[in-house]
Formats: C-alpha cells, sequence, structure tokens
C-alpha cells in the first residue's frame, strides 16, 4: 500500500490548475496510473483519492440499498460533483470552478497527505480545522492510539 503524506503549500494558477507535490505524486499507487478522484469533503476541502482507493468507498456507497429514503440522500450528496480526472505528466490537473468555490480556493492551497487520500485546502480554512491545543491534541492521541487493556501496545 502506498502511503500519501506530508503537508504542502501549493499555488493555483490563473487556470485553475494545481500541480500535486512530487512526493505525493510519486506515491500514488501504480495501479491508478495517473487517474483521480476529487470529492467535496466533509469539512470545506476537496478531497483527491487515487482511483483505486475510491473504489472501495464506491462500492461501499453504492452498495446502500436504493430502496431506502435515508441510504439515497446520503449517496445523493455524497457522489455529488464527483470527478474522475486524470493528471498531466507534471501531476498538474484543474481544479472544476464548483469545487474551487466550495473549498474557497483562490490562488494558494495547502495539500495535505492522509494516508489512502489527500486533503486541498484554502490556507486560512485549514487553519481554522487543525488542533490548536498541544494537551487537547496529546488525550485524543491517547484516546484512539493509547494502550487498551488486553492490546498489545503500539510501538
Amino acid at each position: 500500500m502506498n502511503f500519501l503524506s506530508g503537508e504542502y503549500e501549493c499555488k493555483i494558477d490563473p487556470k485553475g490548475r494545481l500541480v500535486l507535490p512530487a512526493k505525493i505524486k510519486a506515491n500514488l499507487p501504480e495501479a491508478s496510473g495517473n487517474h483521480v478522484v476529487l470529492m467535496r469533503g466533509f469539512e470545506p476541502c476537496l478531497v483527491l483519492y487515487p482511483k483505486a482507493e475510491w473504489k472501495v468507498i464506491y462500492d461501499k456507497v453504492a452498495g446502500l440499498n436504493e430502496f431506502n429514503e435515508e441510504y439515497r440522500h446520503f449517496q445523493r450528496n455524497f457522489f455529488r460533483g464527483n470527478t474522475e480526472i486524470e493528471l498531466d505528466g507534471t501531476g498538474r490537473f484543474i481544479v472544476p470552478r464548483t469545487m474551487a468555490r466550495f473549498a474557497e480556493l483562490d490562488k494558494d492551497a495547502i495539500v495535505v497527505g492522509l494516508g489512502n487520500r489527500v486533503e486541498i485546502w484554502n490556507p486560512d480554512k485549514y487553519e481554522e480545522f487543525l488542533i490548536k491545543d498541544q494537551q487537547n491534541f496529546s488525550q485524543l492521541a491517547q484516546k484512539f492510539l493509547g494502550d487498551k487493556p488486553g492490546e498489545e501496545p503500539i510501538l
């Protein structure tokens, strides 16, 4: 499994193109080639998935019972505006205008690798969603990663 990581300051050119950082592009799975899927995030950001990773999520959401109104409502909103994109040789792609408006992207962007996906943020919005209090961050780390009775410690 390829691991997408790091935090990068990027520029969006006047034509709305963003170049993925070289380390992110280099870690895209070969199986996905230069194909990625861009979607709106749950927060005001965009989320970019390698095609292979997207397929796993797509199968889960598409597999929900279409005869259930709540599932249909979720599917409609989840798949809204998702776009398959082919990166050019330099890792560049055009950010669709509707998505750029959603994430309030203009000239600058923060690109963050999160393991199986990449988030693309307006720098000011990104700062709003970061944990400012290190003690709070430490408590969350203990809650989600700390040892639990009967489990092996995380090394």
